[in-house]
Formats: C-alpha cells, structure tokens, sequence
C-alpha cells in the first residue's frame, strides 16, 4: 500500500533539542511567572509531572486537556481554576524565551516543504501534552508554520498519548487514511517507533535520538534528514 500521509515529531526531530535542557528552561520560567500567585516551584513542577502522567494513561473518555486540568485542580483545588489565565499569559509572554535551549536546522523544514511539492500530505504528531499555542510556538522555532500541517495534535483535540498506539490511530482516522498509508518520522525509539505496531511505515531520525530502553535500532530505518528523504524515495 502506497504511502499517503507523513507523520512527524517535532521535539527532538524537526526541532533539535536536549530535552533535559529544554524541561529545565520551560519549568524555570513557569514556575518564576507562577511564585508570586502562590505556587510553590517545587509543588508546581510535581502537579505539572503529575497531570502529564495523567495525559499519558489517558484512555480516551476525555481530552488530554480536561484529563490534565482535573489532576492539576486536585491538587491546587479550585484556585488552580481562577489562576488559569495565568498559564495563558506564560505562553503568550514568556514561553518563547525557552526557545534558547533549543536547535535549529533548516533541513527540517526543507525536508517538509519538499515531500509537500512531492505530493504527500503531512502532519505534526508531536505529543498532545501542550496546548496549541505552546506546540505552534515550538513550530515556529523549528523554521515552519502550524498551516504547514495538515493537522497537529495538542491537549486540545487529543484523547491519547504516545506510546499507546491508540494515538496513532486517531490520528490516521481524523485523516481518512489507513495506518498503512501513513509513515510516522521521530527521534524516540519508544514513543515514535510504537507506530510500526498498527502497520505504519516508521523512520527514526537519530540527530537527537532518545531510547530509553536500549533498544536495537537496527531494527528500524534510521538516520539523518538526508537518508530520510532516501528512504521515503524507495517506497
């Protein structure tokens, strides 16, 4: 079955970054907008691994957003509620500082644009643990425009998480496809390479590779932008 449909990661694959750096920057400077309302860093950054996880076992009922909201107002209680103007006000002002930690390289979107005149379709599966305006900004910082994507998931419109493959799965039904029609591009053995499990195409971009689990990456197409757009000209 001919592919449709190219899947990217953003964190770590069309945007280079250490992501220990980069959880380091964007902590600091949420928590620093948050001090004077309150928040305790150490507690902050707790309740914000904590609705993450939450995001992560979220099996669908809910969108991420809600499921995250509902473990972070738990923990705050109701004043989380009245202060979420205050995250809104991080991501507008504040968010493009953490911009420092991170890369850049123009292969990135190089490459997007390319396979686009090639006549594939693409799309951003980055995962939906950020809302929109934080995952467009982190776009932007990779060199290209949210509307350079078919669709990009956020805690906005997602009900699952990477690693569950269920993730995968909504996204080739939101875009009419198969998973056999889809290819999914990222840079985590773990996360991304789980697309292969439903029958999608994968390639692991090994600039920034992550692999928690050791794995052997032989098993799975790998490489550089270059060898990317070799890869997907053999199929």
């Amino acid at each position: 079955m001919s592919i449709k449909v190219i899947l990217f990661d953003l964190d770590g694959t069309l945007l280079p970054m250490d992501q220990h750096l980069f959880v380091k920057a964007y902590f600091g400077l949420l928590a620093k907008k948050l001090a004077p309302h309150g928040y305790d860093p150490e507690k902050l950054i707790d309740a914000i691994w904590q609705g993450t996880g939450a995001m992560v076992k979220n099996t669908g009922e809910r969108i991420n957003e809600h499921v995250f909201w509902i473990k972070f107002i738990e923990i705050f209680g109701e004043k989380a509620k009245a202060d979420y103007p205050l995250f809104e006000e991080y991501y507008a002002q504040d968010f493009d500082k953490v911009q420092a930690s991170c890369g850049y390289t123009p292969k990135a979107a190089e490459a997007v644009r390319a396979l686009k005149e090639m006549g594939y379709r693409i799309a951003l599966a980055t995962n939906p643990i950020f809302p929109a305006i934080a995952t467009q900004k982190r776009i932007r910082w990779a060199g290209l425009s949210h509307e350079d994507f078919e669709l990009y998931t956020t805690y906005e419109n997602s009900r699952f998480c990477k690693p569950n493959p269920s993730y995968y799965r909504d996204i080739a039904e939101t875009l009419g496809v198969k998973p056999e029609e889809c290819l999914m591009v990222g840079n985590d053995v773990t996360e991304d390479m789980v697309a292969e499990t439903l029958g999608m195409k994968v390639f692991l971009l090994t600039d920034c590779i992550i692999n928690k689990e050791n794995k052997d990456i032989s098993a799975y197409p790998n490489g550089g932008f270059e060898e990317m757009m070799a890869y997907i000209k053999t199929l």
